[in-house]
């Protein structure tokens, strides 16, 4: 999409000021284009050359009327006051204080695609750690099939930086593995952490991707699969508030088993406007059990809720219809439109009744700087048979400067 720019990632380490350099600091202040259309830019207002890394001096008219002279050199604004409202003072390593989207607690964004002039802008340095557009490796490279570390599930989704308490850096304050009413689960094949899933299903970035199951984890044939239609992990369960949503039109059900989620609390980037991830979903109730009480779902529950969820949930379709066997983007079945492929190899292949949705991206809003509760959660409803699965990968904060809403659509081309 023309102008649409996404983060690359990295904590942040700040030095200097552009508006008015401090503490060695060469950057320069500069128009940044954020989102379609231009979205914004920085206020540029010194004649300090850029790369300079001295303080720039200003010329008053009223010194040089009265004396017949240069005025005295203004030492520039006071290192202790946040100027733009970002939340970060110079002294604090804010090298632009004229730009609320450039300091240490931003994001590097990485442009890549022309603007509207079929220019591509000048790469910037965001989180003032004095690298421009810094891209880090993955973080998912060595993870094993069968880790039950947390903080290792969210590094397969692509959430690498790591947040503390203590500062205003965006990352990962915290991630655990829970069932549905919150409690900590235990470890078992229903986590896993797979480079691939069967021979036609890829990662959506990085190297690893995390799968959650109501039954195993795992792709047949592997150790720890399951090699059936079913396999019992936790047993009951007691789903989060709300849930599960039932379809109007369908016979209800309120009991599930085999729930297992990832629960992250994030902190945002100052200068995003929302994030998105990846999914794809399979079950083997579809195609036989659409629209009966055997519902198995797939949440992303984010806490605070953002506008346009439900019940905190971010991911349905266009009729507001939860991840399950009745949601409208099943696509991958025996006579549906990207046929059988995508079920080969996974287990989900080896019976005749089983189907998968397409991958799929949910986007949603988030406040810059704000800290989130972001859970992916699925379970078994009705009973414990029948499993399914979700894969879930390609996280990225979105840092374009326009509106986000809460969607959710099929990947045009995926990996």
């Amino acid at each position: 999409m023309r102008g649409r720019r996404f983060s690359v990632f990295g904590l942040c380490v700040s030095v200097g000021a552009a508006l008015w350099s401090a503490g060695g600091c060469s950057a320069a202040p500069r128009d940044v284009a954020l989102g379609e259309g231009g979205g914004g830019s920085a206020v540029s207002s010194t004649t300090a050359e850029a790369g300079s890394g001295g303080s720039a001096v200003a010329t008053t008219s009223s010194g040089a009327a009265e004396f017949g002279g240069a005025g005295p050199e203004d030492p520039g604004p006071p290192i202790d006051v946040d100027a733009d409202g970002d939340g970060f003072t110079l002294a604090e390593g804010d090298c632009n204080d004229g730009d609320r989207n450039v300091n240490p607690g931003a994001i590097e964004v990485e442009v890549l695609t022309p603007d509207g002039q079929g220019d591509v802008p000048e790469p910037a340095d965001e989180d003032c750690d004095g690298i421009v557009d810094n891209v880090l490796p993955a973080c998912d490279t060595n993870i094993a099939p069968a880790d039950f570390d947390a903080i290792h599930g969210a590094n397969a989704i692509d959430l690498c930086a790591v947040a503390s308490p203590d500062d205003r850096r965006w990352g990962v304050l915290s991630a655990r593995y829970v069932r549905g009413d919150g409690s900590p689960a235990q470890p078992t094949p229903a986590v896993g952490v797979l480079d691939a899933f069967g021979p036609n299903v890829h990662v959506q970035g990085g190297r690893r991707m995390l799968v959650l199951s109501s039954g195993h984890a795992r792709v047949a044939g592997w150790p720890g699969a399951c090699n059936n239609v079913s396999c019992t992990t936790y047993g009951p369960g007691e789903a989060p508030p709300g849930f599960p949503q039932d379809n109007p039109d369908c016979p209800p059900s309120s009991n599930i088993n085999d729930d297992i989620g990832l629960e992250l609390v994030l902190r945002a980037p100052t200068n995003a406007t929302g994030y998105e991830f990846a999914f794809k979903f399979y079950t083997f109730e579809y195609p036989e059990f659409v629209c009966e009480s055997f519902n198995d779902q797939f949440l992303a529950l984010a806490t605070p809720a953002p506008p346009g969820s439900v019940d905190g949930n971010l991911s349905f379709d266009s009729l507001g219809n939860p991840v399950s066997v009745n949601i409208g983007f099943f696509d991958v079945c025996e006579g549906c439109p990207l046929g059988t492929d995508e079920l080969e190899g996974t287990g989900f292949g080896l019976w005749n009744d089983a189907g998968a949705t397409s991958w799929l991206r949910t986007q949603a809003p988030v406040k810059g700087g704000e800290e989130l509760t972001l859970r992916f959660q699925i379970f078994d409803t009705g009973d414990e048979m029948r499993d399914s699965t979700a894969l879930i990968d390609g996280f990225k904060w979105v840092a374009n400067g326009g509106t986000v809403a809460v969607e959710t659509t099929p990947i045009e081309d995926p990996r």
